[in-house]
């Protein structure tokens, strides 16, 4: 028996013409409640702050002092109850172990290799910090291999978070050795003497540094100078050149004068500021410092470090 709803459904859809199509049948279905879409908390990972600044230290050319004004400095900036480590990076000529009276039978070599840790060769040195002896043999870090290349930075990353200042020693001169340091730094230190040579090769390293966009300033340091007039000439005059061809400023960051006591206790294979702590030098060294430490503490940004930035700059040579 049809119930009158169908017959006025089948009515209708005779008088507009269309055949007659069954009206579906729906199944009645229990309404289920929306499961929340689980919301996964974003992996926050905080970059790792590092602890450490670093100074490249360089010379146009050898003999104007920069090891010795190295560990002197590395000495200097100890006594204020930093952690300083001292990178001997002259992988040709290291010879900061030499000034410290130390027998270094490991250095960056034997870590390269994969032969000792970083540990091993990290030695305490005179004054109270940390020296790491340079490689001898390996005269250009371009020269070595990815891996190589790759294995030193690694080893060196550490020194980041457990230092407050690190100091390089690079090699003399405007090689690939230098360069890997110094475009990394935070701030390159050049070192000169009053010689018109020393000051010509230091323009010259003022002028590939500069080039390469080192991350923090250039500063100049004259060294064996006589008095402060004649150190204030030779930084007018590399900073004058330097502002005028290559539009990049040079800072004053001080002067050592010409102390016979330096010879001496490079003779006796001792730091000056511990074998004459009030000579002139070592005064010298003691203003370098304060300087230093008015533009270095503990790194607060969140831009790469120090070897992750040389280890860019390996990829791009």
């Amino acid at each position: 028996m049809i119930d009158q709803a169908t017959q006025l459904r089948r009515i209708m859809q005779q008088r507009s013409g269309r055949a007659a199509v069954p009206a579906p049948v729906l199944s009645p279905m229990p309404m289920l409640a929306a499961k929340p879409t689980p919301i996964r908390a974003a992996a926050v990972t905080k970059p790792k702050l590092r602890s450490a600044t670093v100074i490249a230290i360089t010379s146009g050319k050898g003999g104007v002092g920069k090891t010795s004004l190295a560990v002197n400095l590395a000495i200097q900036l100890a006594s204020s109850g930093k952690r300083v480590v001292l990178l001997d990076a002259d992988l040709g000529l290291a010879n900061a172990d030499v000034l410290c009276n130390l027998n270094i039978p490991n250095n960056l070599s034997h870590v390269i290799a994969g032969k000792k840790a970083l540990a091993d060769v990290m030695v305490p040195a005179p004054g109270g910090f940390k020296l790491i002896g340079g490689a001898s043999g390996l005269a250009r870090l371009a020269d070595l291999s990815e891996s190589d290349r790759q294995r030193l930075v690694t080893s060196l990353e550490d020194l980041e978070q457990h230092s407050d200042i690190i100091l390089i020693d690079t090699g003399a001169g405007i090689g690939p050795n230098v360069l890997s340091f110094t475009a990394a730094a935070d701030q390159v230190l050049v070192v000169t003497t009053p010689e018109p040579t020393a000051i010509t090769d230091a323009y010259a390293v003022v002028k590939v540094v500069s080039a390469g966009t080192p991350r923090g300033p250039v500063s100049l340091l004259v060294n064996q100078v006589k008095n402060a007039d004649e150190a204030r000439l030779v930084h007018q005059r590399i900073a004058k050149v330097a502002k005028q061809f290559l539009q990049v400023p040079v800072l004053d960051i001080g002067w050592i004068a010409a102390d016979p006591a330096v010879a001496a206790a490079v003779r006796q294979r001792t730091p000056f500021i511990l074998a004459s702590p009030r000579c002139p030098a070592s005064l010298g060294i003691a203003q370098l410092a304060a300087r230093l430490q008015r533009g270095v503490g503990p790194a607060v940004d969140v831009n790469p470090g120090f070897f992750n930035r040389m280890s860019r700059w390996f990829r791009q040579t």
